[in-house]
């Protein structure tokens, strides 16, 4: 399997429908990701970040249009493309280990392969010493380690993070982050990941793309020039900073609007 994919979306709706009537969630999304590229969804609640990367993931298929990897149309979810959500998604009865060669074992790897990947994850990912405990035992930090390895173990070429750290306290997000880019630089994987914060945007992405209020639109689609390690304090960061602030703040206030009138929904 490659180590990084190439996503293509091309004109896709997602209309909900309910006794209420229809929700159009994304309206005409058309972009490309390149193999190896790291892609923030931003925007404020309701713009239909998660619904798209639902779609990416064969979760939930669009209305209208098509979206592809390496060229192939997504009707399912699949191997090719790995999920990391907020809430972790860990399996409670069994240990970190246990957790990350999950699939590993369901797939029938050989079982040498195995071993040899979960002391690599554990020793990246810093969890060698908690490989014995159960998630209840974990702060939210070490959980999603063990959920992000979970998903570099399968060797998908896709990693889709669905706001993966917006539970976590400042300190730890901005550990996890730099664990994350490390993995990225070392992995060489498509990133996918959706966020409602602009500085984690900035600090991770080599592009963002910023989406309207619903019905979701790509509102600007922003290629981050700034070298890395990047620096929060720099003003090309807080340059940009101010950018997307005033394009996110433009959708807040739509969303704030639309909450005011009772039509908001997910």
């Amino acid at each position: 399997m490659s180590k990084a994919a190439h996503i293509e979306i091309e004109h896709v709706h997602k209309v909900f429908k309910g006794d209420g009537g229809d929700v159009v969630a994304l309206k005409d999304i058309t972009f490309d990701i390149q193999p190896g590229e790291f892609v923030c969804l931003l925007g404020p609640s309701g713009c239909g970040k998660s619904t798209l990367l639902n779609a990416i993931a064969g979760f939930s298929l669009p209305t209208e249009g098509q979206i592809k990897v390496e060229q192939k149309l997504i009707a399912e979810p699949g191997p090719d493309r790995g999920m990391v959500f907020q809430e972790y998604a860990l399996f409670p009865w069994m240990t970190v280990e246990e957790n990350i060669v999950f699939g590993l074992k369901i797939r029938k790897e050989n079982p040498d392969k195995i071993t040899k990947k979960l002391d690599d994850l554990l020793r990246i990912l810093k969890l060698t010493d908690f490989k014995k405990r159960f998630p209840k035992d974990l702060s939210g930090g070490m959980r999603q380690r063990v959920a992000i390895a979970r998903v570099l173990a399968l060797d998908s070429p896709i990693m889709l993070m669905d706001e993966p750290f917006g539970a976590l306290d400042a300190l730890t997000r901005r550990s996890l982050q730099d664990e994350l880019l490390k993995i990225w630089s070392e992995f060489k994987k498509t990133i996918v990941f959706v966020t409602h914060s602009i500085e984690e945007s900035i600090y991770l992405a080599d592009r963002i793309i910023v989406m309207s209020y619903r019905p979701g639109t790509v509102k600007r689609d922003i290629h981050v020039g700034i070298q890395r390690p990047r620096n929060p304090a720099s003003p090309e960061f807080n340059a940009l900073k101010k950018e997307l602030s005033e394009l996110v703040m433009e959708e807040q206030n739509r969303f704030e609007e639309a909450q005011l009138r009772g039509t908001t929904g997910d």
